[in-house]
């Protein structure tokens, strides 16, 4: 090999090296927290606060797991069903009618459209936090304050899922098609589900997950519109228990074990539905 080749090769090596080398310690920043947690959840209380967890001494998986359902009277599998309910059904609804909206900005014309889609991004950016207010305001006024409705209702409306509605509907539903359709008579509601949503599957599985972990780690609204604990999802609930952990330290066990539990919901959304990421529902669609 001449010198030149090899100057030229040593930089890109060197590129290489160094991009392998920021993916290793991203991998490790994102891993070693729950390499933690799940060391931390198989541990006993003394464990936790001594210099032994890493060690295969004082493994307590299965009581900590035992003590978690039991505590309180059974609180934590009251609050996963509360968050499950919140999260799944409150994805799949908002899914639902993120799609929807994004399929009409696409495909319709309408008096200040885009004025009403410029709505929708300037509401992209507005934090959740500072509409926690004037939503606890608006559900006193409804009577919905410390009910179901009054945190299952805000989540169900999405702004960035309108946003990936219209950009789902711009690229896998071809005005074509649809044109096709109407000449075959078909309704627009007809239309939209039988030909439009198939379409966006990919688009509304996103989306789905998006709000899926926004509901499932949403804690300030569940916060602000809750006091009864039996309505409360597994964040707020886990905070609760943790600020009762400084008074009484048996908390500390059954709040790391509740936390790992709270992870898996999450996963096995992702684990299940990445394919749908990746399929071309209307490759070949129009000729």
């Amino acid at each position: 090999m001449s010198a030149t080749g090899t100057t030229a090769l040593r930089p890109r090596l060197l590129g290489r090296a160094t991009v392998n080398a920021v993916v290793a310690i991203s991998v490790l920043y994102t891993l070693l927290p729950v390499l933690w947690l799940v060391l931390a959840a198989a541990k006993n209380r003394d464990a936790l606060f001594s210099s032994d967890l890493l060690s295969l001494s004082d493994f307590s998986f299965a009581q900590n797991l035992t003590d978690l359902f039991a505590m309180d009277g059974g609180l934590y599998g009251r609050w996963y069903v509360n968050s499950l309910l919140y999260a799944v059904l409150g994805a799949a609804v908002g899914a639902l009618i993120s799609v929807a909206c994004g399929y009409a900005f696409d495909k319709y014309r309408f008096r200040h459209k885009e004025k009403l889609f410029g709505l929708v991004l300037a509401a992209v950016m507005v934090p959740q936090t500072v509409l926690a207010l004037p939503l606890y305001l608006m559900a006193s006024e409804a009577g919905l304050v410390n009910t179901f409705w009054a945190v299952f209702i805000p989540v169900l409306f999405n702004p960035f899922g309108v946003y990936l509605g219209r950009i789902f509907s711009q690229g896998y539903v071809p005005d074509e098609v649809l044109e096709a359709a109407r000449i075959d008579g078909a309704g627009e509601l007809t239309m939209y589900a039988r030909v439009a949503l198939r379409m966006l599957g990919p688009g509304l599985v996103t989306v789905f997950l998006f709000q899926l972990t926004a509901i499932w780690n949403n804690f300030f609204l569940p916060m602000v519109m809750l006091s009864d604990q039996d309505l409360y999802p597994v964040s707020l609930g886990l905070y609760a228990w943790n600020s009762s952990a400084s008074v009484s330290p048996e908390y500390y066990p059954v709040v790391i074990m509740g936390s790992l539990l709270a992870v898996v919901p999450l996963i096995l959304a992702f684990v299940l539905l990445q394919r749908f990421w990746r399929s071309g529902l209307t490759a070949g669609a129009v000729k």
